[in-house]
Protein backbone atom coordinates (compact mmCIF):
# COMPACT_ATOMS: atom_id res chain seq x y z
CA UNK A 1 0.00 0.00 0.00
CA UNK A 2 1.55 3.72 -0.67
CA UNK A 3 1.31 5.26 2.68
CA UNK A 4 2.28 9.40 2.89
CA UNK A 5 3.22 10.62 6.54
CA UNK A 6 3.11 14.22 6.99
CA UNK A 7 5.13 14.78 9.86
CA UNK A 8 8.50 13.45 10.98
CA UNK A 9 8.50 14.20 14.35
CA UNK A 10 7.90 11.14 17.10
CA UNK A 11 4.68 9.77 16.05
CA UNK A 12 5.30 10.49 12.39
CA UNK A 13 8.63 8.82 11.87
CA UNK A 14 8.05 5.63 14.37
CA UNK A 15 4.36 5.04 12.29
CA UNK A 16 5.98 5.63 9.25
CA UNK A 17 9.51 3.39 9.68
CA UNK A 18 7.40 0.76 10.78
CA UNK A 19 4.60 0.66 8.51
CA UNK A 20 7.26 0.07 6.31
CA UNK A 21 8.77 -2.51 7.67
CA UNK A 22 5.70 -4.28 7.17
CA UNK A 23 6.04 -3.89 3.50
CA UNK A 24 4.37 -1.00 2.41
CA UNK A 25 5.85 2.19 0.51
CA UNK A 26 5.86 5.10 2.93
CA UNK A 27 6.89 8.70 2.06
CA UNK A 28 7.41 11.31 4.70
CA UNK A 29 7.13 15.04 4.20
CA UNK A 30 8.05 17.72 6.31
CA UNK A 31 8.42 21.14 5.98
CA UNK A 32 11.90 21.11 7.93
CA UNK A 33 14.70 21.03 5.35
CA UNK A 34 17.31 20.05 7.58
CA UNK A 35 15.60 17.39 8.99
CA UNK A 36 14.67 15.75 6.10
CA UNK A 37 18.20 16.00 4.98
CA UNK A 38 19.37 14.75 7.84
CA UNK A 39 17.00 11.66 7.43
CA UNK A 40 17.97 10.87 4.05
CA UNK A 41 21.68 10.73 4.80
CA UNK A 42 20.57 8.09 8.15
CA UNK A 43 20.91 10.55 10.74
CA UNK A 44 17.91 10.42 12.91
CA UNK A 45 16.64 13.52 15.13
CA UNK A 46 15.19 11.38 18.32
CA UNK A 47 16.70 8.98 20.86
CA UNK A 48 14.35 5.72 20.32
CA UNK A 49 16.28 1.99 20.77
CA UNK A 50 15.73 0.24 17.43
CA UNK A 51 14.50 3.50 15.49
CA UNK A 52 18.14 4.55 13.71
CA UNK A 53 18.36 0.63 12.30
CA UNK A 54 14.66 0.32 11.27
CA UNK A 55 15.09 3.63 9.15
CA UNK A 56 18.62 2.84 7.47
CA UNK A 57 17.10 -0.66 6.22
CA UNK A 58 13.67 0.30 4.92
CA UNK A 59 15.07 3.35 2.85
CA UNK A 60 18.32 1.37 2.04
CA UNK A 61 15.59 -1.04 0.38
CA UNK A 62 13.39 1.67 -1.12
CA UNK A 63 10.26 1.09 1.09
CA UNK A 64 10.67 4.44 2.65
CA UNK A 65 11.61 8.13 1.20
CA UNK A 66 11.34 11.32 2.94
CA UNK A 67 10.60 14.56 1.31
CA UNK A 68 9.70 18.20 1.76
CA UNK A 69 7.20 18.50 -1.19
CA UNK A 70 4.14 17.12 -0.25
CA UNK A 71 3.00 16.97 -4.42
CA UNK A 72 5.51 14.27 -5.02
CA UNK A 73 3.64 11.82 -2.41
CA UNK A 74 0.16 13.02 -1.56
CA UNK A 75 -1.46 11.90 -5.25
CA UNK A 76 -0.74 8.46 -5.85
CA UNK A 77 -1.22 7.79 -1.86
CA UNK A 78 -4.07 4.80 -0.68
CA UNK A 79 -3.86 6.85 2.69
CA UNK A 80 -2.45 10.46 4.10
CA UNK A 81 -1.70 10.05 7.71
CA UNK A 82 -1.42 13.47 9.37
CA UNK A 83 0.93 13.32 12.34
CA UNK A 84 2.02 16.93 13.58
CA UNK A 85 2.40 18.46 16.41
CA UNK A 86 -0.92 19.89 18.50
CA UNK A 87 0.97 21.56 21.32
CA UNK A 88 -0.90 23.02 24.20
CA UNK A 89 -1.78 26.72 24.29
CA UNK A 90 -1.31 28.60 27.80
CA UNK A 91 -4.93 28.21 28.70
CA UNK A 92 -4.44 24.23 28.56
CA UNK A 93 -6.74 24.16 24.88
CA UNK A 94 -4.52 22.32 22.22
CA UNK A 95 -2.88 24.24 19.51
CA UNK A 96 -4.45 23.01 16.00
CA UNK A 97 -2.88 25.72 13.55
CA UNK A 98 -0.21 23.17 12.32
CA UNK A 99 -2.58 20.56 11.63
CA UNK A 100 -4.76 22.93 9.42
CA UNK A 101 -2.34 24.34 7.60
CA UNK A 102 -1.64 20.99 6.76
CA UNK A 103 -5.34 19.79 5.91
CA UNK A 104 -5.42 23.08 3.56
CA UNK A 105 -2.32 22.32 1.45
CA UNK A 106 -3.41 18.53 1.31
CA UNK A 107 -7.29 19.40 -0.35
CA UNK A 108 -6.06 20.11 -3.90
CA UNK A 109 -3.49 17.20 -4.09
CA UNK A 110 -5.77 13.94 -3.04
CA UNK A 111 -6.95 11.28 -5.07
CA UNK A 112 -10.61 10.13 -5.24
CA UNK A 113 -9.86 6.85 -3.42
CA UNK A 114 -7.89 8.56 -0.82
CA UNK A 115 -8.34 7.71 3.23
CA UNK A 116 -7.20 10.45 5.61
CA UNK A 117 -5.83 9.25 8.80
CA UNK A 118 -5.16 11.79 11.48
CA UNK A 119 -2.52 10.24 13.89
CA UNK A 120 -2.21 13.83 15.76
CA UNK A 121 -3.47 13.68 19.43
CA UNK A 122 -6.94 16.49 18.78
CA UNK A 123 -9.66 17.37 20.77
CA UNK A 124 -12.94 15.46 20.14
CA UNK A 125 -14.40 16.74 16.65
CA UNK A 126 -11.64 17.47 14.98
CA UNK A 127 -11.58 14.70 12.88
CA UNK A 128 -15.15 15.56 11.50
CA UNK A 129 -14.15 18.96 11.16
CA UNK A 130 -11.42 18.18 8.70
CA UNK A 131 -14.12 16.19 6.67
CA UNK A 132 -15.78 19.03 6.68
CA UNK A 133 -12.95 21.60 5.42
CA UNK A 134 -11.85 18.97 2.98
CA UNK A 135 -15.26 18.90 1.47
CA UNK A 136 -15.26 22.56 1.44
CA UNK A 137 -12.46 22.37 -0.38
CA UNK A 138 -12.41 20.02 -2.64
CA UNK A 139 -16.19 19.70 -3.72
CA UNK A 140 -16.69 15.85 -2.23
CA UNK A 141 -16.44 13.85 0.22
CA UNK A 142 -13.32 12.92 1.77
CA UNK A 143 -13.10 9.23 3.76
CA UNK A 144 -11.22 10.98 7.23
CA UNK A 145 -10.35 8.71 10.40
CA UNK A 146 -9.35 8.78 13.31
CA UNK A 147 -5.94 6.46 14.65
CA UNK A 148 -4.92 7.79 17.97
CA UNK A 149 -1.05 6.47 18.73
CA UNK A 150 -0.37 4.92 22.09
CA UNK A 151 3.16 4.82 21.86
CA UNK A 152 5.25 4.56 24.68
CA UNK A 153 8.88 6.93 23.88
CA UNK A 154 11.75 4.31 24.77
CA UNK A 155 9.76 0.86 23.48
CA UNK A 156 8.03 2.54 20.74
CA UNK A 157 8.70 0.18 17.90
CA UNK A 158 7.62 -2.66 20.16
CA UNK A 159 4.56 -0.70 20.99
CA UNK A 160 4.09 -0.37 16.71
CA UNK A 161 4.71 -3.82 16.45
CA UNK A 162 3.01 -5.86 19.03
CA UNK A 163 -0.16 -3.81 19.94
CA UNK A 164 -2.30 -4.21 22.68
CA UNK A 165 -4.88 -2.75 20.49
CA UNK A 166 -5.15 -0.77 17.75
CA UNK A 167 -8.41 1.73 17.65
CA UNK A 168 -9.78 3.63 14.28
CA UNK A 169 -12.97 5.86 14.32
CA UNK A 170 -14.56 6.04 11.00
CA UNK A 171 -17.74 7.17 9.13
CA UNK A 172 -17.93 4.14 7.11
CA UNK A 173 -17.29 0.61 7.13
CA UNK A 174 -15.15 0.22 3.99
CA UNK A 175 -12.65 2.74 5.69
CA UNK A 176 -12.39 0.68 8.61
CA UNK A 177 -11.51 -2.52 6.28
CA UNK A 178 -8.62 -0.67 4.20
CA UNK A 179 -7.32 0.31 7.81
CA UNK A 180 -7.41 -3.44 9.08
CA UNK A 181 -5.91 -4.55 5.98
CA UNK A 182 -3.20 -1.92 6.89
CA UNK A 183 -2.56 -3.03 10.21
CA UNK A 184 -3.32 -6.67 9.61
CA UNK A 185 0.51 -7.57 10.07
CA UNK A 186 0.57 -6.38 13.36
CA UNK A 187 -2.35 -8.28 14.79
CA UNK A 188 -1.20 -11.45 14.35
CA UNK A 189 -1.51 -12.99 18.10
CA UNK A 190 -5.28 -12.18 17.78
CA UNK A 191 -5.11 -8.44 19.70
CA UNK A 192 -8.35 -6.18 18.63
CA UNK A 193 -8.27 -3.67 15.94
CA UNK A 194 -11.61 -1.52 17.43
CA UNK A 195 -13.69 0.33 15.03
CA UNK A 196 -15.95 3.09 16.72
CA UNK A 197 -16.67 6.63 15.93
CA UNK A 198 -14.70 9.66 15.42
CA UNK A 199 -15.44 11.38 18.27
CA UNK A 200 -15.06 7.95 20.21
CA UNK A 201 -11.56 7.02 19.00
CA UNK A 202 -10.59 10.59 19.82
CA UNK A 203 -11.98 10.15 23.06
CA UNK A 204 -10.16 7.11 23.62
CA UNK A 205 -6.86 8.85 23.52
CA UNK A 206 -7.34 11.45 26.00
CA UNK A 207 -9.00 9.28 28.91
CA UNK A 208 -6.27 6.66 28.68
CA UNK A 209 -4.01 8.93 28.95
CA UNK A 210 -5.87 10.86 31.76
CA UNK A 211 -6.68 7.43 33.65
CA UNK A 212 -2.96 6.45 33.62
CA UNK A 213 -2.05 9.97 34.99
CA UNK A 214 -4.29 9.95 37.22
CA UNK A 215 -3.18 6.60 38.68
CA UNK A 216 0.69 7.77 39.11
CA UNK A 217 -0.57 10.83 40.92
CA UNK A 218 -2.71 8.71 43.03
CA UNK A 219 0.02 6.79 44.01
CA UNK A 220 2.67 9.55 44.47
CA UNK A 221 -0.23 11.35 46.51
CA UNK A 222 -0.55 7.74 48.79
CA UNK A 223 3.43 7.73 48.97
CA UNK A 224 3.29 11.60 50.97
CA UNK A 225 1.21 10.20 53.48
CA UNK A 226 2.91 7.50 53.58
CA UNK A 227 6.21 9.12 54.68
CA UNK A 228 3.85 10.93 57.77
CA UNK A 229 2.10 7.92 59.12
CA UNK A 230 5.21 6.17 59.24
CA UNK A 231 4.05 3.44 56.18
CA UNK A 232 6.03 2.21 53.55
CA UNK A 233 4.58 3.23 50.03
CA UNK A 234 6.67 -0.55 48.84
CA UNK A 235 4.31 -2.54 51.10
CA UNK A 236 0.92 -0.92 50.51
CA UNK A 237 1.91 -0.93 46.36
CA UNK A 238 1.76 -4.82 47.16
CA UNK A 239 -0.66 -4.81 49.39
CA UNK A 240 -3.09 -3.48 46.82
CA UNK A 241 -1.59 -4.70 43.63
CA UNK A 242 -2.30 -7.84 43.65
CA UNK A 243 -5.94 -7.09 44.01
CA UNK A 244 -7.12 -8.10 39.89
CA UNK A 245 -9.02 -4.66 40.19
CA UNK A 246 -6.32 -2.48 40.29
CA UNK A 247 -2.84 -4.04 39.23
CA UNK A 248 0.85 -3.03 39.53
CA UNK A 249 0.82 -1.49 36.25
CA UNK A 250 1.71 2.81 37.25
CA UNK A 251 1.86 2.47 40.48
CA UNK A 252 5.34 3.18 40.88
CA UNK A 253 5.55 6.07 43.37
CA UNK A 254 7.72 9.11 42.08
CA UNK A 255 8.77 12.83 41.19
CA UNK A 256 5.73 12.87 38.73
CA UNK A 257 5.07 12.70 35.38
CA UNK A 258 6.45 14.91 32.47
CA UNK A 259 6.77 14.03 28.84
CA UNK A 260 4.62 15.56 25.58
CA UNK A 261 1.74 13.62 26.48
CA UNK A 262 0.10 13.26 29.78
CA UNK A 263 0.67 17.15 31.37
CA UNK A 264 -0.58 17.91 27.52
CA UNK A 265 -3.59 15.78 27.24
CA UNK A 266 -4.84 16.45 30.75
CA UNK A 267 -5.22 19.58 30.69
CA UNK A 268 -6.39 19.60 26.64
CA UNK A 269 -9.79 17.25 28.47
CA UNK A 270 -9.80 19.66 31.13
CA UNK A 271 -10.15 22.84 28.97
CA UNK A 272 -13.00 20.73 26.67
CA UNK A 273 -14.92 19.74 29.43
CA UNK A 274 -15.19 23.52 30.07
CA UNK A 275 -16.20 24.45 27.32
CA UNK A 276 -19.82 21.96 27.84
CA UNK A 277 -19.79 23.64 31.11
CA UNK A 278 -18.28 20.67 33.25
CA UNK A 279 -15.88 20.77 35.69
CA UNK A 280 -13.78 18.12 35.62
CA UNK A 281 -12.36 18.22 39.41
CA UNK A 282 -10.59 15.05 39.30
CA UNK A 283 -8.08 15.99 36.20
CA UNK A 284 -7.58 19.28 37.54
CA UNK A 285 -6.83 17.80 41.08
CA UNK A 286 -4.36 14.89 38.75
CA UNK A 287 -2.42 17.67 37.04
CA UNK A 288 -2.21 19.63 40.62
CA UNK A 289 -1.04 16.77 42.44
CA UNK A 290 2.15 16.43 39.80
CA UNK A 291 2.69 20.06 39.38
CA UNK A 292 3.31 19.52 43.34
CA UNK A 293 5.15 16.33 43.36
CA UNK A 294 7.78 17.57 41.04
CA UNK A 295 9.05 19.94 43.76
CA UNK A 296 8.93 17.05 46.29
CA UNK A 297 12.93 15.97 45.85
CA UNK A 298 14.07 19.37 46.32
CA UNK A 299 12.04 19.87 49.15
CA UNK A 300 13.68 16.64 50.78
CA UNK A 301 17.23 18.47 49.43
CA UNK A 302 15.98 21.54 51.56
CA UNK A 303 15.41 20.04 54.88
CA UNK A 304 18.33 18.19 54.83
CA UNK A 305 20.81 21.20 54.06
CA UNK A 306 18.01 23.93 55.66
CA UNK A 307 19.71 27.52 54.12
CA UNK A 308 22.96 26.26 53.49
CA UNK A 309 22.65 25.04 49.82
CA UNK A 310 24.82 27.65 48.75
CA UNK A 311 28.25 26.53 46.85
CA UNK A 312 26.66 22.68 47.69
CA UNK A 313 27.85 20.38 45.24
CA UNK A 314 24.47 18.28 44.19
CA UNK A 315 24.62 16.00 41.45
CA UNK A 316 21.50 14.55 39.25
CA UNK A 317 21.26 11.27 37.49
CA UNK A 318 18.54 11.23 35.25
CA UNK A 319 17.23 14.06 33.15
CA UNK A 320 14.82 12.70 30.62
CA UNK A 321 11.27 12.55 31.83
CA UNK A 322 11.39 9.00 31.23
CA UNK A 323 14.56 6.40 30.78
CA UNK A 324 15.22 4.89 27.18
CA UNK A 325 14.49 8.91 25.72
CA UNK A 326 16.20 12.04 25.74
CA UNK A 327 12.42 13.79 25.77
CA UNK A 328 13.08 16.72 28.57
CA UNK A 329 9.71 17.98 27.92
CA UNK A 330 8.08 18.79 31.24
CA UNK A 331 10.35 16.58 33.33
CA UNK A 332 10.48 16.64 36.86
CA UNK A 333 14.58 16.70 36.58
CA UNK A 334 13.96 20.78 35.51
CA UNK A 335 12.07 21.75 38.28
CA UNK A 336 15.12 20.31 40.72
CA UNK A 337 17.66 22.00 38.55
CA UNK A 338 15.71 25.75 38.76
CA UNK A 339 15.15 25.16 42.38
CA UNK A 340 18.82 24.18 42.78
CA UNK A 341 20.20 26.81 40.92
CA UNK A 342 17.87 29.37 42.53
CA UNK A 343 18.78 28.89 45.86
CA UNK A 344 22.46 28.99 44.82
CA UNK A 345 23.57 25.11 44.64
CA UNK A 346 26.57 24.17 42.04
CA UNK A 347 24.68 21.52 40.21
CA UNK A 348 26.49 18.92 38.08
CA UNK A 349 24.22 16.64 35.90
CA UNK A 350 24.76 13.54 34.16
CA UNK A 351 22.21 11.00 31.80
CA UNK A 352 22.57 8.79 29.04
CA UNK A 353 21.27 10.36 26.38
CA UNK A 354 19.62 13.70 27.51
CA UNK A 355 22.52 15.95 28.30
CA UNK A 356 22.53 17.61 24.64
CA UNK A 357 18.55 18.83 25.10
CA UNK A 358 19.63 20.03 28.98
CA UNK A 359 22.59 22.08 27.25
CA UNK A 360 20.12 24.07 25.31
CA UNK A 361 18.27 25.03 27.93
CA UNK A 362 20.78 25.80 30.73
CA UNK A 363 24.26 26.39 28.77
CA UNK A 364 26.77 26.80 30.94
CA UNK A 365 24.91 27.44 34.42
CA UNK A 366 25.72 23.51 34.93
CA UNK A 367 28.18 21.31 34.67
CA UNK A 368 27.77 17.99 31.90
CA UNK A 369 29.10 14.79 32.56
CA UNK A 370 28.64 11.56 30.58
CA UNK A 371 29.85 9.14 33.18
CA UNK A 372 27.62 8.63 36.33
CA UNK A 373 30.15 7.88 38.16
CA UNK A 374 32.50 11.07 37.32
CA UNK A 375 29.47 13.47 38.25
CA UNK A 376 29.96 12.20 41.90
CA UNK A 377 33.18 13.67 42.28
CA UNK A 378 33.21 16.03 45.59
CA UNK A 379 29.39 16.31 45.78
CA UNK A 380 27.59 16.20 48.69
CA UNK A 381 24.49 14.77 47.95
CA UNK A 382 22.94 12.77 44.87
CA UNK A 383 19.17 13.16 43.52
CA UNK A 384 18.23 11.08 41.21
CA UNK A 385 15.24 11.59 38.89
CA UNK A 386 14.92 9.44 36.36
CA UNK A 387 15.10 5.35 36.45
CA UNK A 388 17.99 4.45 34.04
CA UNK A 389 18.50 0.30 34.24
CA UNK A 390 21.93 1.56 34.44
CA UNK A 391 21.02 3.31 38.11
CA UNK A 392 19.82 0.24 39.80
CA UNK A 393 22.75 -2.06 39.84
CA UNK A 394 25.50 0.61 41.00
CA UNK A 395 28.84 0.42 42.44
CA UNK A 396 28.05 1.77 45.58
CA UNK A 397 31.32 1.37 46.94
CA UNK A 398 32.76 3.79 44.07
CA UNK A 399 30.15 6.47 44.93
CA UNK A 400 30.76 6.54 48.83
CA UNK A 401 34.81 7.05 47.53
CA UNK A 402 33.84 9.76 45.06
CA UNK A 403 31.17 11.65 47.21
CA UNK A 404 31.83 14.17 49.79
CA UNK A 405 29.34 13.11 51.91
CA UNK A 406 27.25 9.37 51.28
CA UNK A 407 23.55 11.04 51.00
CA UNK A 408 21.18 10.18 48.30
CA UNK A 409 17.84 11.40 47.58
CA UNK A 410 16.46 8.48 45.15
CA UNK A 411 13.13 10.19 43.40
CA UNK A 412 12.17 6.25 42.05
CA UNK A 413 13.26 4.15 44.67
CA UNK A 414 15.54 2.60 43.13
CA UNK A 415 17.52 0.78 46.41
CA UNK A 416 16.33 -0.63 49.62
CA UNK A 417 16.49 1.55 52.61
CA UNK A 418 18.05 -0.99 55.00
CA UNK A 419 20.96 -2.10 52.66
CA UNK A 420 21.52 1.75 51.67
CA UNK A 421 22.01 2.80 55.93
CA UNK A 422 24.18 -0.76 56.14
CA UNK A 423 26.27 0.56 53.42
CA UNK A 424 27.19 4.16 55.29
CA UNK A 425 24.15 5.81 53.18
CA UNK A 426 22.03 8.86 54.19
CA UNK A 427 19.18 7.74 52.08
CA UNK A 428 15.59 9.14 51.14
CA UNK A 429 13.21 7.88 49.07
CA UNK A 430 9.56 8.30 48.02
CA UNK A 431 7.41 7.52 50.43
CA UNK A 432 9.63 5.38 52.20
CA UNK A 433 9.52 3.93 56.06
CA UNK A 434 13.29 3.90 57.12
CA UNK A 435 12.65 4.52 60.82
Amino acid sequence: MNITMIGTGYVGLVTGTCLAESGNDVTCVDIDQAKIECLRHGDIPIYEPGLSELVLYNAKSGRLKFTTQAAEAVPKARCVFIAVGTPQRDDGSANLDGLWKVVDTLAPLLPRDVVVVIKSTVPVGTNRAVANRLRELTGREVDVASNPEFLKEGCAIDDFAKPDRVVVGVTRPEVGEVLHELYKPFLRTEHPFLVMGLESAEMTKYVANCLLATKISFINEMANLCERLKADINDVRRGIGHDQRIGFAFLFPGVGYGGSCFPKDVRALVDAAAKTGLDTRILKSVDEVNNSQKHVLFDKVRRHFGDRLKGRKIAIWGLSFKPRTDDIREAPALVLIDALLAAGAVVRVHDPVALPNVRKIYGDRLTYWEQQYDVLDGAEALAIVTEWNEFRNANFEQMRRQMHTPVIFDGRNLYDPAKMKALGFEYSGIGLFTG
